[in-house]
């Protein structure tokens, strides 16, 4: 995840985890088509649908989201990251930048409530 914010700085990357329970075993990066890269990101409809694909195949579940925030070095989500939280049990991750250091932040997003809260998660090699 942060290699691909480094690459798509100064523009919004984006992305999804899938895995088993609760552990990602595959990064699936997605083309970020919003109108404005650089203050939002959307993914690519047919790169959604292919890692979708492929995580069916592989037996993975979704099991999160992520993007960047370019500009941000605590970064938290947005009001239309969570109006756009449709997938209640993924965790959303954001990658902000602090400086020439990435930082990653985990969340749940409650889209029907709009509010969120903070993810517990585990970075391992």
């Amino acid at each position: 995840m942060f290699l691909h914010a480094r690459q798509a700085f100064p523009n919004e990357c984006c992305g999804l985890l899938g895995g088993r329970a609760d552990l990602a075993l595959s990064i699936y990066r997605l083309t970020n088509v919003a109108e404005n890269p650089r203050v939002a990101y959307e993914g690519e409809p047919a790169g959604l649908f292919q890692a979708q694909r492929t995580m069916r195949i592989q037996g993975e579940a979704l099991i999160g989201i992520y993007h960047s925030h370019p500009f941000e070095s605590d970064p938290v989500p947005s009001e239309t990251d969570v109006r756009r939280a449709f997938y209640r049990d993924a965790v959303y991750f954001i990658v902000g930048r602090n400086g020439k250091e990435f930082v990653l932040r985990g969340f749940k997003l409650y889209e029907s409530e709009q509010r969120w809260e903070s993810a517990p998660f585990m970075v391992t090699d």
